[in-house]
């Protein structure tokens, strides 16, 4: 389906434009509009001309599983619109967005990368991107990912989309599940994404393609019409170029959703606009607790440790009050909390429910197809023979692991008075694509030089807490791979942290395009 619709896109020319649309913020292009210096049909033209370009071509990123047939038109009647009235559609008028392909979308297949979906035609929007429309945004296309949502450190899991490319180093990966996300933004495919995160699939590909990420507090965006994962866990949230964008795209996703009961906990927790919390001194007296005991010297790439410690320097000069000996005691002590195969079961049977002619239409169905991803298939099919969710001891277990957490770390904050805490995305580098042999974790150094492992995402804290936080790009290290600074705040503290986050990225600008996707000349196509 991806393969034949890339073509239809090759006719579209490269023309000079007033707007570059490679790093355009959604204030530049709607600057842009106001002045008649463009129109939203260009700018989706740019955008559809650089997938074409890269994406199957070129440093073959391969993000993008399907396109939007309408999305010219779409762009078409908001230009109409405007030369009518004169005023934008709304705050994301003409901006196009992608979204991760687990999220339902009107006239694209939802295949939540699992190949035995490709062809099925959601009956809705999800509320999210229903949310998007009304904003005026541009559903450009779906972006690829780890089948079901299943997978952190690499993003090659997905028999229908393959690997996803780092556009920094192709060689590497984009970190998952969100990849396709990750680097399609970060290539200048679209405006803005939507990724979804349940063990930390926002902040990884962020953190490894140079983008701000937020994971919400759960409750805060609807995750009806998503692909579930662990319904205790699982939220959508912005992947942008920049934390200003972010703050737009979230003022827009964020609400009550009556069909997803968790939304009703944000009643009274949402400002007007999260661009508020937007001030370039947000750090100032800030206090931030360092969180070392997740990211010690054992198990935590030197460079990375040389490189955060660059970090927290450039976080006191924008005026934070580091607590480096900030400590939650109880957390050495405590399992990590799993994602039961009960509850993927339950979560999927609701889901499948909702969606009346999918194929493969229960877990069972599902496992039975073996047309999944083979390092999904024994999962899928321990998914098919678990029992209630209710009685699941593992499941149960879980839940009060995830309580503890959460009543440790709000002792140990308030113990300390700390505002957020702060530590690294990941304390690996991207792992190479492909190359599932050296992704071991160790204790001890592996004969290619270092530990390494799909397991050493540093999300799973903010995961297991369902608060919210967010990657910002804070720089570079190694084989010009990003990196990504984490910021965790409480519950529902979305606007402090973005305000930090924003604070540091104005401090620093570490943000820059990658160099395998550069602006397009005429006569490229």
């Amino acid at each position: 389906m991806r393969r034949l619709l890339f073509p239809l896109f090759l006719a579209f020319a490269v023309r000079a434009a007033a707007l570059p649309v490679e790093e355009a913020t959604v204030a530049d292009i709607h600057a842009a509009y106001l002045r008649g210096e463009t129109t939203s049909a260009d700018v989706t033209a740019a955008y559809l001309a650089r997938i074409a370009a890269y994406d199957q071509r070129g440093p073959h990123i391969n993000s993008i599983i399907n396109l939007n047939p309408k999305a010219l038109d779409e762009a078409r009647a908001l230009d109409a619109r405007l030369a009518a009235t004169g005023k934008l559609a709304g705050p994301l008028h003409g901006i196009p967005v992608l979204v991760k392909d687990c999220i339902d979308a009107l006239d694209m297949p939802a295949t939540g990368g699992f190949q035995g979906w490709k062809n099925y035609y959601p009956p809705t929007d999800a509320p999210l991107v229903a949310k998007i429309k009304a904003a005026g945004g541009i559903i450009l296309g779906k972006a690829s990912l780890s089948e079901f949502t299943r997978g952190g450190g690499d993003n090659v899991n997905s028999v229908l989309g393959g690997f996803a490319r780092n556009p920094y180093n192709t060689a590497y990966a984009t970190g998952g599940s969100s990849g396709g996300t990750g680097a399609s933004i970060a290539a200048n495919f679209a405006v803005l994404g939507i990724g979804t995160d349940t063990g930390g699939s926002i902040r990884m590909p962020s953190a490894h393609n140079a983008l701000a990420g937020l994971r919400p507090t759960v409750g805060l965006v609807s995750r009806t019409g998503i692909v579930p994962n662990n319904s205790v866990r699982d939220t959508a949230g912005p992947m942008t170029r920049t934390v200003t964008d972010l703050a737009l795209l979230l003022d827009a996703i964020a609400g009550p959703d009556p069909l997803d009961p968790a939304t009703a906990h944000a009643a009274g927790k949402i400002p007007a606009t999260y661009t508020a919390a937007l001030k370039k001194d947000a750090l100032k007296g800030a206090r931030l607790g360092v969180l070392r005991q997740v990211f010690t010297a054992k198990v935590t790439d030197p460079r990375i440790l040389a490189h955060f410690e660059q970090t927290l320097a450039e976080l006191r000069a924008a005026g934070a009050v580091l607590v480096e000996d900030f400590n939650v005691p109880e957390i050495d002590a405590l399992p990590r909390a799993p994602q039961t195969s009960a509850r993927r079961k339950a979560d999927m049977i609701k889901f499948l429910a909702a969606h009346p002619g999918i194929p493969y239409p229960s877990p069972e169905a599902i496992a039975a197809s073996k047309l999944a991803h083979p390092l999904h298939q024994a999962g899928l099919e321990a998914d098919a023979a678990a029992g209630p969710v209710e009685t699941d001891p593992a499941t149960l277990k879980g839940l009060e692991v995830e309580e503890a957490y959460r009543v440790a770390f709000t002792r140990a904050m308030d113990a300390d008075r700390i505002d957020a805490v702060v530590f690294p995305v990941w304390s690996q580098l991207p792992v190479i694509n492909g190359d599932r042999n050296t992704q071991l974790m160790t204790e001890t150094p592996n004969p290619k030089g270092g530990v390494t492992g799909l397991g050493s995402s540093l999300t799973f804290v903010g995961s297991t807490l369902q608060w919210p936080a967010l990657s910002v790009p804070s720089g570079y290290i190694g084989e010009r791979l990003p990196q990504g600074l984490q910021i965790l705040g409480r519950a529902w503290d979305e606007s402090r942290i973005i305000g930090y986050a924003y604070a540091y990225e104005q401090a620093t600008r570490h943000r820059r395009p990658p160099a395998s996707v550069p602006p397009l000349v005429p006569g490229q196509l």
